[in-house]
């Protein structure tokens, strides 16, 4: 005599437990905040300014800050420029990279400058 056997049925539990977990694990260690941006545009050629707008020429190396051709310390840069906005009613900034300045670097000096009123700025392309 055979004995007979039954197919059991598979339980659905597991997977959704499974299933849960996952997607708990995966909502926890995920992060929702944004990121902060920096507006950034390029100078473009043959570009015309009006005359109320001074114009400021910022070299950016790994360790040296020169404005103007001047060294400057990057804590003394908010007060660099905020001298220099008061005296026009636009100030554009153009900012020059060499080769060793690391995207840090250039976030770093970025963050300070968006921080000054009347400021525009324009980061030069190799």
């Amino acid at each position: 005599m055979r004995k007979q056997t039954r197919r059991r049925r598979l339980s659905m539990t597991s997977l959704i437990d499974v299933i849960f977990l996952l997607l708990l694990f995966f909502m926890l260690s995920s992060t929702f905040s944004r990121f902060a941006e920096v507006d950034l545009s390029t100078a473009s050629a043959g570009a015309t300014g009006s005359s109320d707008v001074k114009k400021s020429f910022l070299q950016l190396g790994e360790t040296s800050l020169r404005v103007n051709g001047q060294d400057v310390v990057l804590g003394a840069l908010p007060d660099r420029f905020a001298d220099m906005s008061s005296e026009a009613e636009t100030l554009q900034v153009i900012v020059s990279l060499r080769d060793d300045v690391t995207a840090q670097r250039l976030t770093d000096v970025l963050v300070i400058l968006r921080g000054i009123d009347r400021l525009s700025i324009s980061v030069l392309g190799s």
